[in-house]
């Protein structure tokens, strides 16, 4: 098992994007920049579904899936060492996007997905625990429906456009990448030559 840490994803790999951002002028109205932001965060969730891919193909234990989850977790929500504040922060806002993201993976790897609501009925609930302030319950409620997307159940996400921006966009936005990684699961090159 001492391989597959690299296999699926590496802190080489994570620093290399947050070295690109550093050079970059970024702009989150620019579609450059948002392309960017964008491939950082899908490419993350591509290792998520790779290692529950491999998980559900009996490649890697229950065991060894939940390590590989924590320990690109514990690379990818380290705090972002920028010392210009806004890159910092759309930084931050892709590691709340995946928060999600590695949220749902858990729960899929630990108890398969969840079964007392639709994937919309999930995000329904979350949209109201998020305006009754209640924040833990809404992420509880969007790894619901991120765990059903392993089982190839598909997430709507006009319900975007009614939400005001908060923690639920962000996370939604996660379970958008981790359903394109799902349907499409190859590697984004985090090299200059993609520019």
């Amino acid at each position: 098992m001492s391989d597959t840490e690299e296999e699926f994803y590496s802190a080489e790999r994570w620093q290399n994007w947050l070295d690109r951002l550093r050079d970059e002028d970024l702009d989150p109205e620019d579609e450059d920049s948002a392309r960017l932001l964008y491939n950082l965060q899908d490419d993350v969730a591509i290792a998520v579904a790779k290692i529950v891919s491999a998980h559900q193909d009996d490649e890697i234990t229950q065991d060894e899936a939940v390590a590989e989850l924590e320990s690109i977790r514990e690379v990818v929500l380290a705090e972002p060492e920028f010392d210009d504040e806004d890159k910092r922060m759309l930084v931050e806002g892709v590691q709340t996007s995946l928060v999600a993201v590695f949220y749902s993976a858990d729960v899929y790897v630990s108890n398969g997905a969840a079964e007392d609501a639709s994937v919309q009925e999930y995000v329904e609930a979350a949209a109201a625990a998020e305006q009754d302030e209640e924040f833990d319950r809404a992420l509880d409620l969007v790894a619901g429906a991120g765990s059903r997307l392993f089982e190839g159940d598909e997430i709507d996400l006009s319900i975007t456009e009614e939400l005001e921006y908060g923690p639920l966009t962000d996370w939604l936005s996660g379970l958008d990448s981790l359903q394109s990684a799902l349907a499409d699961p190859e590697v984004i090159e985090d090299d200059e030559e993609s520019a």
